[in-house]
């Protein structure tokens, strides 16, 4: 296991293990930005609350820590607005995954790289759940 797969399954599993014993909620994301992003600047559009997490220069993991998935929605439209105007274009997107307990770091980010690649198939969607993958939305 690459130490990025080992970085992930840790994070992932302290969530799951501070929701199952002191029952805070969080929500997974997965952004992408076309143009390479930097840490920094993308870290001063979070919340405080937020973890946020390289992958590479173009994706980033976030924990929306102590936010259900409703409230994970609209942070994350509020970062797309920030983000659209800070560089004056669109070319963000956000994935997100329901908080399941049963699945391992490497089943997160797969459903995460997923739901983006569904999300970027239709020009007027930018953020969306896993219920893209099943054709709920």
């Amino acid at each position: 296991m690459s130490e990025t797969a080992q970085r992930f399954e840790v994070l992932i599993k302290k969530h799951y293990y501070i929701y199952e014993r002191y029952g805070v909620d969080v929500t997974f994301a997965l952004l992408h930005h076309t143009e390479p992003l930097d840490i920094q600047t993308l870290g001063g559009f979070l919340r405080l609350s937020d973890h946020l997490e390289k992958i590479d220069d173009n994706h980033y993991f976030i924990v929306f820590d102590f936010t259900d998935s409703a409230r994970a929605h609209k942070a994350s439209q509020n970062l797309l607005c920030k983000l659209d105007d800070h560089f004056r274009n669109d070319t963000t997107y956000i994935a997100m995954d329901s908080f399941d307990t049963s699945k391992n770091a490497q089943i997160v980010l797969s459903r995460l790289q997923q739901i983006l690649v569904e999300i970027r198939k239709n020009p007027r969607k930018r953020i969306d759940s896993e219920q893209i993958l099943d054709g709920r939305t």
